[in-house]
């Protein structure tokens, strides 16, 4: 059995939520109740729960970047990311930090984007073109 991660995070509205993590990310619906929703998110478990999201704050340097903290994401191959770019795109979606080349050259170098859930939620995605990228010092 492969190492799942479980995150539970609040959101403001389960209708937006189910849509945007459904129909904009492509993530499968799991489990639900009147104030939470299951989701497969890229392979792992998150668990939507109606309530005030984390408060945010752009303390997170990372290359030129001030990035929003906390904030959850996923690492995926590299096809896999543009295609998510794609379609994040497609959907409208605002980008806090639109998809780019992070530490090109270097050790761990990777794609990544950065863009808000409908309810303040900061979403990071990366793509590797290797695994062997992802913990590279």
């Amino acid at each position: 059995m492969r190492s799942l991660f479980h995150l539970a995070i609040h959101v403001t509205d389960l209708d937006e939520a189910r849509r945007f993590y459904g129909q904009v990310l492509g993530c499968t619906e799991g489990r639900s109740a009147p104030s939470w929703v299951d989701f497969d998110f890229f392979g792992h478990q998150l668990s939507l729960h109606l309530g005030t999201p984390f408060p945010t704050t752009r303390t997170g340097r990372v290359g030129d970047h001030m990035v929003l903290m906390p904030h959850l994401g996923a690492v995926l191959p590299m096809a896999d990311w543009h295609a998510l770019a794609e379609r994040v795109q497609a959907h409208g979606v605002a980008f806090d930090i639109p998809p780019q080349v992070r530490f090109e050259g270097q050790p761990g170098e990777q794609r990544t984007m950065f863009f808000l859930d409908p309810c303040g939620n900061p979403i990071e995605i990366k793509g590797f073109a290797s695994d062997d990228g992802v913990f590279a010092a």
